[in-house]
């Protein structure tokens, strides 16, 4: 058995705390990436295209807890 990635179990950690309260993030619709329910434009991809359906959601942070992350953030590229 392997060591566990921490990007992987933080990632987990997230997906649970927005599983726990998914009426308070929505799901971009250019990136796909998870976002609190008061951004208007998406911080890594800059839509105005969201997904608020807590169902979808909640399938979305579990889908993104299971897998790297593949977005680029604006910290990546100082």
């Amino acid at each position: 058995m392997g060591k566990e990635d921490p990007a992987l179990i933080e990632r987990a950690k997230r997906a649970r705390r927005i599983a726990r309260n998914p009426a308070q993030y929505k799901v971009c619709g250019g990136c796909n990436s998870i976002v609190a329910t008061k951004v208007n434009l998406c911080p890594n991809c800059h839509s105005y295209r969201f997904e608020s359906d807590p169902e979808y959601v909640v399938q979305q942070a579990k889908s993104l807890s299971q897998r790297e992350q593949q977005t680029v953030l604006s910290e990546d590229l100082l």
